[in-house]
């Protein structure tokens, strides 16, 4: 995996090993940040389930000013720490070693510019995250990627993007929300 443009751009990122492990294709990574534009100056981000940081870190390398990386898993944790030391980007990190649920569950004020999710196919987060957001919105836009077959709950305003079986949605809260 590299990081595709910006600050970082070519930087190869590593990625843990495993069946169980499925990193954002960086055709679908691109997609993202190209959907996003230039919007990425000056954010705060939060990077859910964030394996190995990709998102994230790609993130940071095109302008956001901060990001939090949330991830329980112990192969990923590592990648996403060496990758941190690998691009020097401590100082513009938050990582986090809980499962995202239950983080996000505990954040009574949570306010950050942008949310990326890429939780695990098939086993129900993507809806998870959508149905938490649209309760209580822990972030300006949430961008989840998930399975094309995966059913996520009606909210108002959800946007989707399809990718082959992979599709991007995306909700965002008007700005004085």
């Amino acid at each position: 995996m590299r990081i595709i443009a910006g600050r970082w751009k070519g930087r190869r990122i590593s990625a843990p090993k495993g069946r169980a492990i499925r990193p954002t294709t960086d055709r679908v990574r691109e997609a993202w940040m190209s959907a996003l534009g230039g919007r990425l100056d000056g954010l705060t981000v939060l990077d859910l389930f964030a394996g190995s940081g990709a998102l994230g870190l790609e993130a940071l390398s095109r302008g956001a000013e901060h990001a939090t990386f949330v991830e329980r898993a112990r192969a990923p944790m590592a990648a996403l720490q060496a990758n941190i030391r690998l691009l020097e980007a401590g100082p513009l990190t938050t990582v986090v070693k809980a499962e995202a649920h239950a983080w996000l569950a505990r954040q009574d004020h949570a306010d950050f510019d942008l949310a990326l999710a890429d939780p695990p196919y098939g086993e129900g987060h993507a809806a998870r995250i959508v149905e938490r957001w649209s309760e209580a919105p822990f972030a300006r836009e949430l961008w989840v990627e998930h399975r094309t077959a995966e059913p996520l709950p009606e909210v108002e305003g959800l946007r989707q993007r399809r990718y082959g079986d992979t599709t991007l949605s995306t909700l965002s809260r008007a700005p004085d929300a």
